[in-house]
């Protein structure tokens, strides 16, 4: 696969920092030209004899003009990030300083460097395989502690690790099957079939908890949405100023006073939840304008991965407005500071309603346990390997689909050469998701998602 692919032969250049305004900015090189570029660049010291993993301080000259005083780092193939050579340049931040630089590099014999090609120059010299340089992409846009634990243990293996015994032993098995094809008129059976069997339990095993992660998997990488709905002056709007802890909403005594949707985001236990305050919903309104926030409640409780309903302890009438199934719904008891204890406990007995006081934030604790507990349903954020991504998800189907289908031919008694396509099938979507199995095409599209510079 990686003989195929052509065009990486030259040396690229881009900004590894963020644009604009900063103390330092870093611009790197990677390719078999990244010392002699900069080497000219550099009068300071003749950086073709100094040590990999050295830094050297001293002046940038181009066209006989000085451009600034830099630190350059040296990384020499093949241990450095791309096993390539890589030169980093730390400049002062200037927006200025930064497109000189680059572009007396350009001049020198470098390109612009393509979105995510010094990760994808790693992966295509073996310094990672696929699943790891995803995870570079994913650790970089990691914004809750969740997402950072899940990335870094993908970062160092842990998927790859997962995937790369249960290959291994369905190659064996692959390989002595295609041999029994060559002895098929001596009727043997190199494969011990029950051993066989057996791997493909424990395949469809290791299958399925993969797949079961990625719901979890995809909250930890878009965090949840949190529909927080009810009645007119239930006390939604005091709810979100609560849990924000700042003024955030308007409150008001007078119903309907949200008349549109307020979205903001939360961290709780190192899982980030998009909190969506929505109009009041009641059966009947004559405002047109209230109807529509009621119309875009509706709509975001559809889309939300959890609502909290929460209803009023002062309304004698506690009728349920929603229709969903359960198991995306919380509901909320508040304006408990406004009933007696003795009366709360003989009325509201239902131990899956959560009592709250928004006002005085009593419960709220309980309320974002509930939330974290909801989200994590038995999960631990530090366990094995969390599926993130959807090309790893749709991969791992088709594995499970190839790996269901031997099991029933083995179930069947049927012979090798009726076993082996569907062995390979499920050892190609394994490579797919390593990169043992890709293409140029794929790989541009995987990392044309990173940002340039990385």
């Amino acid at each position: 696969m990686l003989g195929k692919l052509t065009g990486w032969d030259d040396t690229i250049v881009a900004l590894a920092t963020p644009p604009g305004i900063g103390a330092i900015a870093v611009i790197r090189l990677s390719g078999g030209r990244a010392v002699e570029i900069v080497k000219h660049l550099f009068p300071s010291k003749d950086l073709s004899a100094q040590a990999s993993h050295s830094l050297h301080v001293g002046f940038l000259k181009y066209r006989d003009q000085l451009l600034d005083e830099v630190v350059v780092s040296l990384y020499l193939a093949p241990r450095s990030y791309t096993g390539e050579d890589v030169v980093e340049i730390s400049c002062h931040g200037s927006p200025y300083v930064q497109e000189r630089i680059l572009e007396a590099c350009l001049s020198g014999g470098a390109r612009m460097a393509r979105a995510g090609e010094f990760t994808q120059r790693a992966f295509l010299k073996g310094k990672m395989d696929l699943t790891q340089a995803e995870a570079i992409a994913d650790l970089i846009a990691s914004h809750s502690e969740a997402s950072r634990l899940s990335a870094l243990h993908t970062m160092r293996g842990g998927f790859a690790d997962d995937l790369k015994s249960l290959r291994d032993q369905l190659l064996g098995f692959s390989a002595l099957m295609e041999l029994e094809l060559d002895f098929s008129q001596e009727d043997v059976e190199f494969a011990d079939r029950g051993k066989f069997y057996t791997l493909i339990e424990e395949a469809q095993r290791v299958t399925d908890r993969l797949i079961d992660s990625f719901r979890f998997g995809n909250v930890i990488r878009n965090g949840v949405q949190v529909a927080i709905v009810g009645k007119p002056n239930a006390g939604k709007s005091t709810l979100l100023n609560t849990l924000l802890n700042e003024q955030r909403a308007i409150v008001s005594e007078v119903a309907g006073t949200t008349r549109d949707t307020i979205e903001e985001l939360i961290m709780i236990e190192g899982i980030q939840f998009r909190l969506i305050d929505t109009a009041g919903i009641r059966t009947h309104t004559e405002d047109q304008i209230e109807h529509m926030g009621m119309e875009k409640s509706r709509e975001k409780i559809t889309q939300a991965d959890i609502v909290l309903q929460i209803l009023d302890a002062t309304d004698p009438v506690l009728e349920d407005a929603l229709s969903m199934e359960g198991k995306k719904l919380l509901r909320v008891l508040n304006k408990t500071d406004l009933i007696p204890n003795e009366e709360l406990e003989e009325k509201f007995r239902d131990p899956a309603l959560i009592q709250i006081s928004a006002k005085t934030s009593s419960g709220i604790i309980s309320l974002k346990q509930s939330l974290v507990q909801f989200v994590l349903a038995g999960k631990t954020q530090t366990e094995g390997t969390i599926v993130t991504n959807i090309r790893h998800y749709d991969a791992l189907a088709q594995v499970r689909a190839a790996l269901s289908d031997i099991r029933a031919g083995l179930d069947s008694g049927l012979p090798g050469d009726l076993l082996s396509p569907d062995i390979r099938r499920s050892l190609h979507y394994l490579g797919e998701i390593t990169g043992e199995v890709t293409n140029e095409e794929q790989l541009s599209w995987i990392f044309g998602k990173f940002c340039i510079g990385k």
